[in-house]
């Protein structure tokens, strides 16, 4: 289970790495979209946006939706709050440790 969590995890954070991927994210999260609306303002090609729309369904961060011959995208709101944990978690953990340095040097002088 653990792994599979892991997994999960990376999939969004590599499909959040690259910035249309993260503008594709910004629309959707305004309204739904189609492919075509999608790659519009980007100009890149139609398949170039179906390969970073399959990366944002793979992390789950988008769903996709049929409308006669017409995919539609919308937000999942739910996977970025698993990046979310994960971001909450490692800043604990470095607050932590910074807090500790502080106190370190802090003695030493």
């Amino acid at each position: 289970m653990v792994k599979l969590e892991t997994d999960r995890t990376s999939r969004i954070f590599r499909a959040l790495s690259d910035p249309t991927r993260r503008k594709i994210l910004r629309v959707v999260a305004n309204r739904d979209a189609s492919a075509g609306e999608l790659a519009f303002p980007f100009s890149i090609s139609a398949p170039a946006i179906s390969k970073h729309l399959k990366v944002l369904e793979a992390a789950d961060l988008v769903v996709r939706r049929r409308e006669g011959k017409t995919h539609r995208f919308q937000l999942n709101a739910e996977a970025l709050q698993t990046a979310e944990e994960t971001i909450k978690r490692l800043t604990g953990y470095w607050n932590r440790r910074l807090d500790n340095l502080d106190k370190y040097i802090k003695k030493e002088n």
